[in-house]
C-alpha cells in the first residue's frame, strides 16, 4: 500500500449528464497524478464515494433523482465522506444557490463547464489540502481499517431511511446520524392502529393477486395521508397499520395531528372502495384506534437486522382500543382525549375494561376535529331495523382475541339493518364482544359458519335482545342478509 505522501489525487464526479462526465474525463485524461471516477446516479453517490475514497468531489446541483443540496447534506452526514472537499457545479451564477451550498458544507462553486486550467487548479488545491489533513490525522488509517463496519452502517442507514415517510424525519436523522445507533428511549407518543374489518374472511374467497391488489391500494393511499400528518409507520401487518406520532421527531400537537390523520384516512376509504369497485373487487371498511402514553422507542434488533420500533403497555392498549371499533369508526382512549385542547365531535363514549389494564378507562368515538383542521365524518343516520318475516336460527361462539373456542350458543336473528341486525338469545352478552356465527335459513339449512359480528348494544326493552354489527359477511350469506329483500318479503307477507 502506498504511503500518504505518494497518494494520488482522486476525483469523483456526480452528474446525471453523460456528456459532462465525458468532458471532465477528457480534461483530466493527460494528468498522471489524477485518478477520475464518474457516477451518473446520485442515489448511489455516497456508496461509490465510500468505495473509491476521493480526495475531491465534483457534484452537480440539478439532478432529477435527488436534489443536489440534499446530496451535499448526505455527504456531510456520512462519517466516511464528511471531510472530503466538495466542489458544486451549476449552470449559472446564482448568489442564493451558492450561499445555500456553502451553508450545507460545500467547499467551492463553479459554473459549468469551466475552463480546463481552472478545473485543474481547484481540484489540486482542494485535494492537496485534504491529503495534508489526512497526513496530520491518524483517523485516515483508522478509517481504512473500519471500512467493512462503515459499509454495514451505510447499509443500515439506507434501510432505516426507508422506514420513514416524512422528509422531516430524514432531515432530523441527517442532523443527528448517531440517532441510528441501536437502543431506545422513553417518549410520550400517540399510537395509531388500523385494521380492515373482516378482511381475513374476504381474502379466503379471492385469488392471491386480488388480495394483494386490495392491500396495496389501501396501504398506498393510507401511507400518503400518514406522511402528510408527519406520522411514522412502524409496521405493516398484512392489512393492518401501526403508526406513531411523536418519534423520532416530537411536536406539541402530536395527538391532534394523529386524530386529524385518522379522520382523513376514514374519509379516504371512499376513494379506496371506488378503486376496488372499478377493479371488480369488494368494498372494505377500516377501524382505527388511537392511544397516547409513554413507551420505549428506538432502533430495535441487531447489527445484522434492525428496525425503528416501539414497545410498551400503551402499544398493547392501543390494540385493545382498536379492537372495539367497527368499520368506519375511530376510537380514542381517554389518554389521547386528555392530551389535546381542541374542538372534537364526539359521537359516543363508553367505559371499557381492556385486558391487561388495571382500571376501567373511557373510550370515545370521534366524528370530527375543528381548529385548523376542520375535518368531519358524515353524521350517521339512525339505524333502521326491519323485522324478518320469520326468524333465522343461529349458533355462535364468543371470540376472545383470536381464539374461536368456547361454548356453542343458540339464538335467533329477528331483525336486520343495512349493516347489522338484532338477535335474541338466553346467553348474556356484553357490548363490544365479537361473535362468530353459524347462520341457518328459514328451512333450517346452514348458510354459513363464517359470519362475524360485534355486539353494539343491548335492547333496553328486554334483556335477551342484542344489537349486532356485521363485521364480515361471506358471499353465501349476502342475499339472505339484504335489507331490501327483507322489506319486500315483509310487504308481500
Amino acid at each position: 500500500m502506498s504511503s500518504l505522501t505518494e497518494h494520488k489525487i482522486t476525483v469523483l464526479l456526480i452528474d446525471d449528464q453523460a456528456m459532462i462526465g465525458e468532458a471532465v474525463r477528457r480534461m483530466l485524461a493527460d494528468e498522471s497524478d489524477i485518478i477520475f471516477y464518474y457516477c451518473s446516479d446520485p442515489t448511489e453517490a455516497v456508496r461509490v464515494a465510500c468505495e473509491v475514497k476521493p480526495t475531491v468531489i465534483l457534484q452537480d446541483l440539478v439532478m432529477p433523482q435527488l436534489d443536489g443540496l440534499t446530496l451535499v447534506r448526505f455527504f456531510r452526514a456520512n462519517p466516511a465522506t464528511r471531510n472530503i472537499p466538495m466542489i458544486v457545479l451549476s449552470s449559472k451564477e446564482e448568489p442564493r444557490i451558492k450561499s445555500e451550498a456553502f451553508g450545507y458544507g460545500a467547499n467551492d462553486y463553479m459554473v459549468k463547464l469551466p475552463d480546463k486550467l481552472e478545473v485543474l487548479a481547484r481540484i489540486r488545491y482542494h485535494s492537496r489540502a485534504y491529503i495534508n489533513l489526512l497526513q496530520r490525522d491518524e483517523a485516515y488509517n483508522a478509517l481504512q481499517l473500519s471500512q467493512k463496519k462503515l459499509e454495514k452502517t451505510n447499509e443500515f442507514i439506507r434501510k432505516t431511511f426507508g422506514r420513514y415517510l416524512s422528509d422531516e424525519i430524514v432531515e432530523g436523522l441527517l442532523e443527528k446520524p448517531d440517532g441510528l445507533n441501536l437502543g431506545g428511549e422513553k417518549k410520550r407518543l400517540t399510537i395509531m392502529m388500523t385494521d380492515l374489518r373482516g378482511f381475513t374472511a374476504i381474502g379466503e374467497t379471492l385469488k392471491p393477486e386480488k388480495v394483494v391488489a386490495i392491500i396495496n391500494n389501501f396501504l398506498g393511499i393510507m401511507t400518503g395521508i400518514i406522511h402528510k400528518y408527519q406520522g411514522t409507520i412502524d409496521e405493516f401487518i398484512g392489512d393492518a397499520i401501526l403508526a406513531i406520532f411523536g418519534a423520532p421527531v416530537s411536536y406539541p400537537d402530536d395527538s391532534e395531528r394523529a386524530i386529524a390523520c385518522a379522520i382523513e384516512m376514514q374519509l379516504a376509504m371512499k376513494t379506496v372502495n371506488q378503486i376496488n369497485r372499478e377493479a371488480g373487487l369488494p368494498d372494505v371498511h377500516m377501524g382505527i384506534g388511537l392511544n397516547t402514553g409513554e413507551v420505549v422507542v428506538g432502533n430495535i434488533g441487531s447489527e445484522l437486522r434492525a428496525k425503528y420500533g416501539v414497545v410498551g403497555r400503551h402499544v398493547n392498549l392501543t390494540s385493545r382500543v382498536e379492537s372495539y371499533t367497527v368499520g368506519g369508526q375511530i376510537m380514542i382512549s381517554e389518554f389521547t382525549r386528555n392530551d389535546i385542547d381542541i374542538e372534537l365531535r364526539i359521537d359516543s363514549e363508553m367505559t371499557v375494561e381492556p385486558k391487561g389494564v388495571k382500571q376501567p378507562i373511557k373510550i370515545y368515538e370521534i366524528g370530527g376535529i375543528g381548529g385548523r383542521h376542520q375535518l368531519y365524518l358524515p353524521i350517521k343516520e339512525p339505524e333502521v331495523f326491519v323485522p324478518l318475516p320469520g326468524p333465522f336460527d343461529l349458533q355462535f361462539r364468543v371470540l376472545e382475541g383470536k381464539d374461536t373456542g368456547g361454548n356453542q350458543n343458540m339464538g335467533q336473528l329477528v331483525e336486520l339493518s343495512d349493516c347489522g341486525g338484532i338477535i335474541t338469545t338466553t346467553t348474556a352478552l356484553k357490548p363490544l364482544q365479537n361473535l362468530k356465527v353459524t347462520l341457518f335459513n328459514q328451512d333450517h339449512e346452514p348458510v354459513t359458519n363464517e359470519l362475524y359480528c360485534k355486539v353494539t348494544g343491548i335492547d333496553n326493552s328486554t334483556q335477551d335482545r342484542y344489537f349486532l354489527n356485521f363485521t364480515s359477511i361471506p358471499a353465501e350469506a349476502e342475499s339472505l342478509l339484504q335489507t331490501d329483500s327483507v322489506k319486500q318479503k315483509t310487504i308481500e307477507g
